[in-house]
């Protein structure tokens, strides 16, 4: 007998969709037909005629309630008869006519995609690998994009700052700057820094007072007292945590608005996302480490100091802004930008551009990591050539072989020229002084061949590093080390601490040297050639581990987390250990030494049930009550959200709902301390059950802490999204059956879904520059 299914595609598509007039019992339907499952057509009833189903669905068999009559099939012990209801003329069968199993009964609706995930789930069908490549030195042949969306003007808040004791009127435009200042935390990084406070105040109160003008009544930033506009924010914080979930809603659906509207744009025939749509907001400039502008006031741009880039024959962007028009207009299609303006700061040109996940930025990471694989074939070729050059008579020759063995061991960058009141001081290979060099810093006498190297590397980062030039590492297979330590000592002999210690090299010259030994080389494809090279040995070093097939996928992530921070530790990617930071790890060892004592008393129950003593066995008591409690107290503080009018009334919501908060995490921890119990006495076998999952959790919990101990400090995701070749991780999760997700985020799988493609056994080599 033919599949019922099968005959299905012969049916007219008409017939499929059609609305019959009724629906049939399953009861007096053939034997055949009874195998059918019923199609409850409302389902497809939906204004959007995109949706209505092209073909009916596969059909399962189901189980079906039927009275016995003598049929050959079999009857339920017990059958439940219930009357078909009529509903407006037509007869609807009750959905327990028909049993439904557990496993369908199970399944979760499908979440329906909004709008932004529906285009984003379109987009996803441009491979801009597969299309072709725009002319010769172009970018692109067709752009059309809305511009930049400029933030809304300031509303005055009318609230009046203390001078000398006395309320002082302020225009709109200074009532402003005095509120970037209030809006700074005064125990924060900046304010609250004694190192950063000066810079930020000097730098603030100059600008202010260049807002509020010579005759101004203020003259002394010590007598300024912006404690009543701080207090007025942080009364409007309070207000604005008493958001209902409707205005949460309308929040979101005015900033998806604007997104629809700037947020893409038409490359070629095909949508991309765009990257920063929102121009900055004015504000007081923060800057990374200790930046000499700090606290110097950031000026709203204005639609005029905007230049848009689009292609001739696309219609120019409406500008948002009433009364104010586009600076310039371009048509260049040699270049990635969309709009391009310079803010005050720095005064920098910004640019902006499409967003990660887009084909431009795709292009430009595979075009790197091929150029750094290029370098698989050239390394060793490079590399014999500058130690030949770290015993060259010429200076500037055996500094440049010096310079370039420090960015290729080191992994140091190249580094500038700065001009420290401009910018922070931080300091790459050409730029480091004397004083960033510390010779024999443990005084261990003549023979110690080690450097402590210690400056601000990027975003004032310390690089703090002591080098031994004279240990295996940088002196097996003639690893030049100690002639690279007896360089530093020449380069730094008769200088003061605030000379350079690559006194005849610049980065211009050092530039201009590595593109004359391989085309496009850098100091940065230097970098991303030794980070794909050491994750990729330390991956293969781990899968040729004794017992490494027998690992699980979280075990063996953890392996690959670890190939992760040599890498990040050999690029120097840093962060800052936040106080946040500092608190989980504390909790997350009281939850583990919580676990083990709660283990302990599982074995001290299990012991006095198999000697047969069940009396005073420990039970929970009172979860239900404090889980009732704030569940109550949670519900009331969202009634009195959506009720609340006033701005008494909603501050008093914000702290009914931070008291519910503060309730629902003492219920939640009272759960957590008496999870390991049972309502009312276990048996033996529970209690050894439950043994072994406290051992589980026991060990994933040591494991989850040792990870995020060992890289509090390590940076994992900067090696990842910038020097990592993410086609090696790509092939070793295929290898190692390890999900994408546990190694790459969403935003790192869109960024990089050029490289999903790639065979498990791809490796990173001179082959695959080839490619382009």
């Amino acid at each position: 007998m033919a599949d019922s299914s099968s005959e299905d595609d012969n049916v007219p598509l008409g017939q499929i969709t059609k609305r019959p007039d009724s629906v049939v019992s399953s009861s007096s339907l053939p034997n055949k037909e009874k195998r059918r499952k019923i199609v409850n057509y409302n389902q497809f009833d939906d204004d959007d005629d995109d949706s209505a189903p092209i073909a009916r669905p596969k059909k399962k068999k189901i189980k079906t309630e039927k009275k016995s009559n003598g049929s050959s099939s079999k009857t339920p012990d017990k059958v439940v008869s219930k009357p078909i209801k009529k509903e407006n003329g037509i007869k609807k069968s009750s959905h327990k006519a028909a049993a439904v199993t557990k496993t369908e009964g199970a399944k979760k609706p499908l979440k329906e995609m909004d709008k932004a995930e529906r285009i984003a789930h379109a987009m996803q069908a441009y491979l801009w690998w597969n299309a072709s490549d725009p002319p010769k030195g172009c970018q692109w042949v067709k752009m059309e994009h809305a511009g930049v969306s400029f933030p809304e003007p300031y509303t005055p808040h009318g609230i009046k700052m203390r001078y000398d004791g006395v309320e002082v009127d302020l225009s709109p435009l200074e009532e402003e700057a005095a509120t970037f200042f209030a809006a700074m935390d005064p125990e924060g990084m900046h304010l609250g820094n004694p190192k950063t406070a000066p810079i930020f105040i000097k730098n603030f109160f100059a600008d202010f007072r260049a807002v509020l003008g010579k005759n101004h009544v203020i003259k002394d930033f010590k007598k300024c007292d912006f404690e009543p506009i701080r207090e007025y924010l942080n009364q409007q914080k309070l207000i604005k945590k008493a958001i209902t979930d409707e205005e949460r809603k309308q929040n979101k659906d005015s900033r998806n608005e604007i997104m629809f509207k700037f947020g893409y744009s038409l490359v070629d025939d095909h949508l991309e996302k765009v990257g920063n749509y929102n121009m900055e907001p004015p504000g007081a400039f923060r800057g990374r480490g200790e930046h000499p502008k700090m606290g110097k006031l950031k000026q709203r741009v204005e639609p005029e100091q905007v230049m848009i880039n689009l292609s001739e024959c696309a219609p120019v962007p409406k500008c948002n802004v009433p009364g104010h028009a586009w600076g310039d207009l371009r048509h260049d299609p040699t270049v990635q930008w969309l709009c391009q303006w310079k803010e005050n700061i720095n005064n920098q040109v910004k640019y902006m551009q499409l967003a990660a996940q887009s084909s431009f930025k795709g292009k430009s990471d595979r075009s790197k990591y091929n150029k750094a694989a290029k370098l698989c074939g050239n390394i060793d070729k490079i590399r014999a050539n500058y130690k030949k050059n770290l015993k060259s008579k010429s200076l500037e020759t055996r500094q440049i072989a010096t310079a370039m063995w420090v960015i290729d061991r080191l992994a140091l960058r190249v580094g500038g020229e700065k001009d420290t009141d401009e910018e922070a001081d931080t300091v790459g290979c050409c730029s480091l002084r004397v004083e960033h060099l510390k010779f024999d810093p443990n005084n261990e006498g003549s023979d110690n061949k080690e450097i402590e190297l210690e400056f601000l590397g990027k975003d004032s980062m310390l690089f703090k590093q002591t080098i031994d030039f004279g240990s295996a590492l940088y002196t097996e297979n003639n690893g030049m080390g100690e002639q690279v330590y007896e360089n530093f000592k020449l380069f730094c002999k008769k200088k003061k601490k605030g000379d350079d210690v690559f006194s005849d090299l610049t980065p211009t010259i050092l530039n201009a040297h590595l593109k004359g030994i391989m085309e496009g080389l850098t100091a940065k494809v230097f970098r991303t050639y030794n980070a794909s090279k050491t994750l990729q040995e330390e991956l293969l070093k781990t899968e040729k581990s004794a017992g490494w097939s027998r690992l699980t996928a979280a075990e063996k992530v953890v392996e690959y987390n670890n190939a992760n921070r040599e890498v990040a530790i050999l690029c120097n990617h840093q962060r800052s250990v936040s106080k946040a930071q500092e608190t989980q790890l504390e909790n997350l060892g009281g939850k583990l030494q919580t676990l083990i004592d709660q283990k302990k008393v599982l074995k001290k129950i299990l012991k006095r049930l198999t000697e047969g003593n069940d009396k005073n066995i420990p039970t929970k008591k009172d979860e239900a009550k404090a889980i009732e409690k704030a569940t109550k107290a949670l519900e009331k503080a969202k009634k009195m959200k959506e009720t609340a009018k006033t701005p008494e009334e909603k501050i008093a919501a914000t702290e009914a709902d931070e008291k519910a908060k503060i309730l629902k995490k003492e219920a939640a921890e009272l759960k957590f301390n008496q999870a390991h119990l049972w309502d009312k006495t276990p048996t033996s076998e529970q209690v050894m059950k439950r043994i072994t999952a406290w051992s589980e959790k026991i060990s994933k919990m040591e494991m989850n802490i040792k990870h995020k101990d060992d890289n509090k400090e390590v940076s994992l995701g900067t090696s990842k999204l910038n020097y990592m070749d993410p086609r090696i991780s790509v092939a070793w999760c295929k290898r190692n059956e390890v999900p994408i997700e546990k190694i790459f985020s969403k935003t790192m799988r869109d960024k990089f879904n050029w490289s999903m493609a790639v065979p498990p056994d791809w490796q990173f080599n001179e082959e695959i520059s080839k490619q382009g």
